[in-house]
């Protein structure tokens, strides 16, 4: 029997997206394999050991000092359970967590998805949309799942949060239907929203946003026993966030300087974001069907959160912004299936197609952390950016428990593998002397500082070991007070400190 051509191209269509989505899968698993190490890794990894050695009492993270730490939720707790109980390295454990991240997120959106349409092919369209809609530049960021960011984060608990967060959002849409939408339901709903929340908080900004969204644009409108119960489940969640024993989650609303750090999110928006303008056509055309659509309740409300950021200078409210682009990213993937076999559907399907190629193109040096760099096209080799090296190089002399002098830079990589820094590497929200400390070491390495002022420094914080590359400053190296013990990548040394 003769097949059509237009049949057979339409089903071609129907499988190419989840051909390309098992293809990128593949990928990532590979991705897991080698664990590029960039980015928050290193704290991620130290959260692994202290609580792989002190369950109950880990102390802070990354300085010797007895303070709580909102690194500490359910799922790194979880995760230093199994190193403890397996003795697995905290490298192997954060492979574990890539792997539990990337099947909640792939089957979290699978989820969602599945209570906006039953066509076959639009959860592979919704995962391909995520990952490649962002922008004609690279942009990475711990939950952000651009294919590039998500191959650098895949292991970091924002990963594992934004899973979570696409299964909560299924859920309760399934339980304000009525679906099964009992006491235990949005009880349960209440315990996971706080997991969320506890586990990556910015993440758990955006999970409350879709919530709101999907409760706002349920339909039919809830009835007044399943917003009671709503309420319950809403009640149950904050009482487990103020209760959580390991850091005060409510202690972070006060907390500040994380606003210069995040005052990048509010530039170049077009070319880190402007494929899912796309996205946003799609919005439009759902709001024109149905006011109340959840995906554009959830865009109006990451947005208006975002903008009020920019606007008041709260530039760490821009972690909102996957708010803003998650319900675009899933409406362009969702309208293709819904303006049926039109020509405004080819139009659109078209421009969603090569909004997606070039995604894929500006996101192709992901390759390179699985294909040997000389392996790959020079044009995928020119967008490959190598990962750290890190500095295993130092755990055959440096033990568990040490402190060691070094830059900011290496202090976001050493705490890793057991050690501690003298000034942390990323602010502290809970750590009382974080200036002192920070301010300590610049003093060692800054050119000002006497050889007396640099041994007061590395006597007051206990310091067994200097990091440092030959310009980076302190105390010279033929001091008497170090002694030479190895060279490690780029020409930095690490010497022992063995008197006064």
């Amino acid at each position: 029997m003769r097949v059509a051509p237009n049949a057979v191209i339409r089903r071609a269509a129907a499988w190419a997206p989840a051909a390309l989505v098992s293809l990128l899968l593949v990928l990532l698993l590979l991705v897991i394999v080698r664990l590029p190490w960039a980015g928050d890794l290193g704290i991620h990894a130290a959260t692994v050991e202290r609580l792989r050695h002190h369950l109950a009492d880990p102390g802070n993270p990354l300085v010797d000092a007895d303070t709580p730490s909102p690194y500490y939720s359910p799922w790194m707790l979880l995760l230093g359970c199994l190193a403890k109980a397996t003795g697995l390295g905290a490298f192997v454990v954060l492979r574990v967590a890539a792997l539990v991240g990337l099947s909640l997120l792939v089957t979290g959106v699978v989820h969602l998805v599945r209570t906006f349409s039953a066509r076959r092919a639009a959860p592979a369209l919704a995962l391909l949309c995520l990952v490649l809609l962002w922008g004609p530049a690279l942009f990475n960021w711990s939950g952000f799942p651009g294919l590039n960011s998500l191959a650098l984060t895949i292991s970091y608990p924002s990963t594992f949060a934004l899973g979570l967060s696409f299964h909560f959002w299924a859920l309760l849409r399934k339980a304000l239907r009525g679906a099964g939408g009992g006491w235990p339901v949005f009880l349960g709903l209440g315990l996971l929203w706080a997991v969320i929340l506890l586990s990556h908080q910015f993440t758990g900004v955006v999970a409350s946003c879709g919530g709101l969204a999907m409760v706002l644009g349920a339909r039919p409108w809830p009835s007044r026993v399943t917003l009671v119960r709503l309420a319950g489940g809403v009640t149950l969640g904050a009482v487990v966030l103020a209760l959580w024993p390991y850091y005060s989650f409510f202690g972070l609303f006060g907390v500040g300087g994380l606003e210069q750090i995040h005052r990048s999110l509010y530039r170049d928006l077009v070319p880190h974001f402007g494929l899912a303008l796309v996205g946003v056509a799609a919005l439009v055309l759902r709001w024109r069907r149905f006011r109340r659509d959840p995906l554009v309740l959830f865009f109006l409300l990451g947005a208006a959160v975002f903008a009020a950021g920019g606007l008041t200078g709260h530039y760490s409210w821009g972690r909102v912004l996957p708010a803003v682009l998650i319900p675009a990213q899933l409406a362009a993937a969702l309208e293709v299936f819904e303006l049926g076999r039109s020509g405004v559907r080819r139009v659109f399907a078209g421009m969603l197609g090569a909004a997606l190629l070039v995604g894929a193109w500006t996101q192709a040096g992901t390759l390179g952390y699985v294909v040997p760099r000389d392996a790959l096209p020079a044009g995928v080799a020119a967008k490959y950016r190598p990962p750290w090296p890190g500095y295993h190089w130092l755990t055959p002399r440096v033990r568990y428990g040490d402190v060691v002098m070094a830059k900011t830079f290496p202090s976001r990589q050493i705490p890793a593998y057991g050690p501690y820094t003298v000034a942390p590497g990323y602010p502290d929200f809970f750590l009382p002397d974080q200036e002192e400390r920070v301010t300590a070491v610049r003093n060692y390495f800054g050119a000002g500082a006497s050889r007396a002022d640099r041994l007061d420094i590395l006597r007051r914080y206990g310091v067994r070991w200097v990091v440092a590359y030959p310009g980076d400053g302190g105390l010279r190296a033929d001091d008497p007070a170090l002694r030479r013990v190895d060279t490690g990548p780029r020409g930095q040394v690490l010497f022992e400190v063995v008197g006064g």
